[in-house]
């Protein structure tokens, strides 16, 4: 049961190797003391004072914490306990040890549409669950889609909550953040927003899962963000000679650039890519196989450009440590907590080396 405790976490676990490390977080394998049982032990950076880039600013990790306290479902990873102090919120989460969805597919000699559709089922059941509690992530995108282990069955864990919002009227994001080539239109625009804008990632998820290419990436970033403010993208035979015209569909229905147009994820998990409705169709998907040797040199890249920006953000830090470093004594060291909601006794986790990109430059 998830408690929201003031201690130290040590009391309660034995910390072990580090697992990952973001901005302004580090996750540590962990064992709790009383059960024998490994989580993993996410540490949170918390702000010290307001204009101070060192940490996350604490009304952000309370947002956070909110949305996850509010989302319990077996395709989402779990919290198990929580540590709060002025400089640092520890999130004891589950141990989710199968790695990127994307790697283990990549690892497979062949893919087949009904195999891909299966990995689909569970991302949209997770995303209808939170969508009927008027919840989005509006960060989807492969690095956040982990697997509970590498079983010849896998089980889905989405993650990578850092963006997550309850929707109300007109809620609209204060900054462009996430990676372009994956966010929706609307997103970019900093236009009022609804759940199905992570419909639309779910659609580029699934063409790059289909075809080993990404349908919006540019040769520049503003080249990306006009290709997705645009809708525009195709379907080449190189990539696409063997996908189905029904898993077009399912595409086509979600890269829809008017989000009251596009398909919902109660729809999708309808729709007869993914709920076949005649033999015909079963078999018209069944007989489609993914060009795995696209797909594997897409995943090579596409893990080059993630460290790549990994190590882009690490030397961004380090030289906002140096120049700030001659104010930090000057820097309140204790300030009151901020008020948190009495958690609950699963949460879901976010991947560790989440890295978000801001397009000030582009604000309006």
């Amino acid at each position: 049961m998830a408690l929201d405790h003031a201690g130290n976490v040590e009391e309660l676990y034995e910390l072990q190797d580090e697992l990952g490390s973001g901005q302004f977080s580090t996750v540590r394998r962990c064992l709790e003391r009383s059960s024998g049982t490994y989580f993993a032990a996410k540490f949170i950076k918390i702000r010290r004072k307001k204009g101070s880039r060192l940490g996350l600013d604490r009304k952000v990790a309370c947002q956070e914490v909110d949305i996850l306290q509010q989302l319990r479902h077996p395709h989402i990873m779990k919290l198990h306990d929580l540590f709060v102090c002025q400089l640092q919120m520890v999130l004891v989460l589950e141990l989710v040890q199968g790695g990127e969805l994307f790697d283990s597919v990549a690892e497979k000699e062949s893919l087949s549409e009904p195999q891909a559709s299966d990995f689909l089922i569970q991302i949209l059941d997770a995303l209808a669950y939170m969508h009927s509690l008027n919840i989005a992530h509006f960060d989807l995108k492969p690095e956040i889609i982990m697997l509970q282990q590498k079983d010849i069955k896998p089980n889905i864990k989405i993650t990578g909550f850092e963006m997550a919002q309850s929707i109300e009227k007109n809620t609209c994001l204060q900054k462009r953040c996430g990676v372009p080539e994956y966010i929706a239109p609307e997103v970019i625009k900093l236009e009022p927003l609804s759940v199905v804008a992570d419909m639309w990632s779910v659609g580029v998820i699934t063409y790059v899962l289909l075809s080993g290419i990404s349908p919006f990436q540019g040769e520049t970033e503003s080249e990306t963000i006009n290709n997705v403010t645009k809708g525009i993208f195709k379907y080449e035979d190189t990539h696409f000679s063997s996908t189905s015209a029904i898993a077009k569909d399912f595409i086509n229905q979600l890269l829809v650039i008017n989000p009251k147009e596009r398909m919902t994820s109660a729809q999708a998990l309808l729709h007869p890519w993914i709920k076949p409705l005649t033999i015909k169709q079963e078999r018209n998907r069944d007989s489609c196989l993914i060009n795995m040797d696209n797909f594997r040199r897409f995943n090579v890249e596409r893990k080059k450009k993630q460290s790549y920006h990994m190590i882009a953000s690490c030397n961004n830090l380090c030289k906002m440590s140096l120049f700030c470093v001659h104010t930090k004594e000057n820097e309140d060291l204790v300030r009151p907590l901020h008020p948190l909601p009495q958690p609950l006794h699963t949460f879901p986790f976010q991947s560790p080396p989440a890295v978000l990109f801001s397009w000030s430059c582009l604000a309006p």
